[in-house]
């Protein structure tokens, strides 16, 4: 008979969210030690385990993962490069734990926002504490607000009347029709209108869309929510997917995620 401790163990287990993972190591004994580590945690789902830093770059933008673990000298792109290149294309990074044998390039992995730097070999506690970090930092990515009822829409969430656009000194109002799209780079939220650009005092895209209206704003990419009033064209894009030309007096170009040019296309039937 099992104890209830046991039970409320499994229990834990059961309703903490799954991390989707990605490994890329040149080196395939490292790649599948560190598989093997992972393996060991239940909610941990690997979702693929690549070779080298151009694959690492296609995974990402392919499966959208919570977490990459990159070996930083890997052939073709490293991992310090892969994360360059996704910013370089306006793909926000996972959270990223560097992996290597060498401790030399923990001040640059750190300056580019990487979660955690462990050394090869990397040892079953040290791992474990980064993998704590990382639901840590994914649950506080994900949480919203909870949906409050509203006339004419139950358990739909408000939506702003108002939404604080930041210049500098000056702090502009502007109601959210107005708003083109919002984007998202090292943590900071930039709010785009036909007339404005500024910062927003959202922490995420998943807190400002909740406060948007459901029926208009798309989250069309992981770093990008659009109004979709406000798309002027709609152009194919490599393997599939597609970006979109704003409204804005840039007519800024947004892409669009895998998964997100599939429902573009039904939406549109294109």
């Amino acid at each position: 008979m099992r104890s209830r401790a046991t039970v409320e163990s499994r229990q834990v287990v059961e309703t903490r969210q799954m991390l989707s993972v990605i490994v890329a190591d040149d080196e395939k004994l490292a790649r599948e030690e560190l598989q093997f580590l992972l393996g060991q945690f239940d909610d941990i789902e690997i979702v693929a385990s690549v070779s080298n830093g151009l694959e690492a770059v296609e995974a990402i933008e392919r499966l959208d993962p919570a977490v990459a673990f990159l070996d930083i000298q890997m052939p073709g792109l490293d991992g310090l490069g892969v994360v360059r290149r996704l910013r370089e294309r306006q793909i926000e990074p996972p959270h990223i734990i560097f992996s290597t044998a060498y401790d030399q390039f923990a001040v640059e992995a750190f300056r580019l926002e990487a979660m955690d730097y462990l050394l090869k070999p990397v040892e079953h506690d040290r791992l474990e504490a980064s993998v704590a970090r990382a639901r840590r930092m994914v649950a506080d990515r994900i949480t919203e607000p909870a949906p409050v009822p509203r006339p004419g829409g139950p358990g739909k969430a408000p939506s702003f009347t108002k939404l604080l656009l930041r210049q500098g000194p000056r702090n502009l109002i502007v109601d959210p029709q107005e708003l083109v799209y919002a984007t998202i780079d090292g943590g900071v939220i930039t709010l785009v209108t036909g007339q404005a650009e500024g910062q927003s005092s959202f922490r995420t895209l998943e807190e400002l869309q909740a406060a948007l209206d459901p029926d208009l704003f798309w989250r069309a990419h992981r770093s990008f929510v659009v109004n979709v009033n406000r798309i002027r064209e709609v152009v194919p894009w490599f393997k599939s997917t597609y970006q979109l030309k704003m409204d804005d007096k840039k007519v800024s170009e947004i892409p669009v995620s895998r998964m997100q040019s599939r429902k573009l296309r039904e939406m549109l039937n294109l």
